[in-house]
């Protein structure tokens, strides 16, 4: 059974709030064939508040990245409702939902994907340039700077270690200033040490930019640092409660 959380209440009924920065209703994704079809979102419920930091748990195979692909808006939903942002998801087709993410949602992956060929400077700008911003390269160059990498900024992908790839990584989700961040296990390649470092920088920034975070982990001491802690099973949602160390 879910148990409602305490803290998206509150936060829902903020004075001033706009609305949640994600709801949900009844979203399901089926991937496969039609002959085969495999129902991997099972009628999902969900309110996320404007500002609400947000763990994601459950095993492998649970629906979490796919979950997020979702919310993110990088895979459709295969039915039910979904507004992002203040954007109906639902109705938009693939190029829809990359224009609607554009500047006003950051994704950071546990696989960094930066581009090889490009300077921590150009991973960091090319987002911002895509959503219009003629200031891209100096925005990158100051969220660098933030990061601790401002010593490296032209340097390459291959010439960066594993904790300054996901470094560069942050700092291009949220160089643009999104609403929203999404954290697909930011640490899940990284030793203990840099580990803490990285949602430590994490949390920071998203502070200071005041978006609302959303985290998939397997990590659950990082969980109790958030505000609330979802745990999926099965393809649902099946706990919602508080952190202990929000």
């Amino acid at each position: 059974m879910v148990e409602p959380s305490s803290t998206s209440a509150t936060a829902a009924a903020a004075p001033g709030a706009s609305g949640p920065a994600i709801s949900a209703r009844s979203l399901t994704l089926t991937l496969g064939s039609a002959a085969a079809p495999v129902d991997i979102l099972k009628g999902i419920d969900l309110d996320i508040a404007p500002g609400e930091v947000v763990a994601l748990l459950g095993p492998s195979g649970s629906g979490k990245s796919s979950l997020m692909a979702v919310l993110s808006g990088l895979e459709r939903a295969s039915g039910g409702d979904l507004s992002v942002a203040g954007q109906n998801f639902a109705d938009l087709d693939e190029d829809g939902l990359a224009q609607a993410r554009r500047g006003r949602i950051g994704i950071v992956l546990q696989a960094f994907h930066l581009l090889p060929t490009m300077t921590a400077t150009e991973n960091v700008a090319t987002p911002m340039e895509l959503a219009g911003s003629e200031d891209a390269s100096a925005r990158a160059r100051a969220e660098l700077e933030a990061v601790g990498l401002g010593h490296r900024t032209d340097h390459y992908p291959t010439q960066l270690s594993g904790g300054e790839q996901q470094r560069v990584a942050i700092a291009r989700a949220i160089a643009p200033r999104p609403d929203l961040i999404f954290a697909d296990e930011p640490t899940g390649n990284l030793d203990v040490t840099t580990g803490e470092e990285i949602v430590d920088l994490l949390f920071a920034r998203r502070a200071e930019t005041g978006a609302t975070l959303l985290i998939i982990t397997h990590d659950r001491a990082l969980a109790e640092r958030c505000e609330r802690v979802l745990t999926m099973a099965d393809g649902k949602i099946v706990s919602d409660r508080a952190g202990e160390n929000p």
